[in-house]
């Protein structure tokens, strides 16, 4: 019975660190990304007849990331138990990249953003299905 009780918390302690790296995974991802859509956000709005629907769901995606961001330090500092966990958000690059870009470069600079982003998009998306999983049912999740 003892055996089984130090692998059951050895198990415990393995996939407390997976959540801990998927959380940290997430945030990294959404971290890496406030910059860039608060670039996008400042190059649509230089286009001549961009639709206000599309630059109020480039806000929207921008503020919901930043929300994301916030839930997940919440979730860290409960598994960490720690009460100091910091963001940084970084401004100055953004502004240093306050230039009048080409058209045709900045839409496909844009597009390709906006590609990368749907992809670790997915990507956070499943670290969190997964992290959800794990934590309502801990032996049932691959």
């Amino acid at each position: 019975m003892d055996e089984f009780m130090v692998l059951m918390w050895y198990l415990s302690e393995f996939f407390a660190l997976q959540d801990k790296w998927l959380l940290h995974s997430v945030l990294t991802l959404v971290q890496s990304w406030t910059e860039p859509l608060v670039y996008l956000q400042m190059t649509m709005e230089r286009y001549d007849h961009t639709p206000d629907m599309l630059l109020n769901k480039t806000k929207w995606v921008s503020e919901k990331l930043i929300s994301l961001e916030q839930g997940v330090v919440v979730l860290i500092k409960k598994m960490l138990d720690e009460s100091t966990l910091a963001t940084v958000y970084s401004d100055q690059s953004v502004l240093q990249n306050d230039v009048q870009p080409e058209v045709l470069e900045s839409v496909m600079r844009d597009y390709t953003l906006l590609s990368c982003f749907k992809k670790d998009a997915h990507k956070m998306e499943t670290f969190l299905k997964l992290l959800k999983c794990r934590q309502t049912d801990k032996y049932n999740c691959a």
